[in-house]
């Protein structure tokens, strides 16, 4: 896509998810403000910071939405990330999302097996290499289920979560183990394009055909 396309697509994403998305009013004027938690980012030395990014600070809203947009070569998405049910992970999204962490990335793995269907992302090397130099805990009680539109922290293994997410184009048949950051609002044909591209894999597990990037990533909402 040509640089020049992107502003534009941006535009016009913002529009289509206005009309096709509830909005985030600000609250009024005398409201107490909303409830913070504190989050525990530890740095990871031993992996550092793939690109230039700081620790995010330790205080996180924890009450409202966020609506992150997502322009790729193969079109626009929407997610909605809901702080309630994880405050600091959305506050790390947020955060990775201003410093422009996610722009200019590929996402690396693709899969559609009868167990997992997902477009993982994230990553800036290759698959599950390359993070923020951070880490944080999961934001999980047990209960998550991960269908289709679901948008998930990817991680290997508790407590590792950094800038890798995961988006279900169909379905996700996983233990309750990763914290769900919030849901497509907006773009799932998006990922039925990506997917009808096919994966270069032939257990279905690998990079897609053709590759899949993250142009530009915007907040709504801070």
């Amino acid at each position: 896509m040509k640089r020049s396309l992107v502003p534009a697509l941006i535009a016009t994403t913002l529009l289509a998810a206005t009309l096709t998305t509830t909005p985030a009013f600000a609250a009024p004027a005398g409201r107490p403000s909303a409830p913070t938690v504190k989050c525990e980012f530890t740095p990871t030395p031993e992996n550092p910071a793939a690109k230039p990014v700081t620790v995010p600070r330790a205080t996180a809203k924890a009450k409202g939405t966020v609506d992150v947009f997502f322009v790729t070569n193969y079109g626009p998405f929407v997610v909605r990330m809901n702080r309630a049910t994880a405050p600091c992970g959305v506050h790390n999204f947020v955060h990775l999302v201003q410093s422009r962490f996610y722009d200019r990335t590929q996402c690396f793995r693709l899969t559609n097996s009868t167990r997992l269907g997902v477009l993982q992302c994230g990553d800036i090397y290759r698959q599950e290499e390359g993070g923020p130099g951070y880490k944080f805990p999961d934001e999980v009680d047990g209960t998550e289920t991960y269908p289709r539109g679901t948008v998930a922290y990817g991680n290997q293994g508790p407590g590792t979560n950094g800038s890798e997410f995961f988006v279900v184009h169909s379905f996700a048949n996983i233990d309750p183990n990763y914290t769900v950051l919030g849901h497509v609002t907006f773009g799932m044909s998006t990922f039925d394009r990506i997917l009808a591209a096919g994966i270069a894999d032939p257990d279905q597990d690998g990079p897609p055909n053709r590759p899949v990037r993250i142009l530009k990533v915007l907040t709504l909402g801070h």
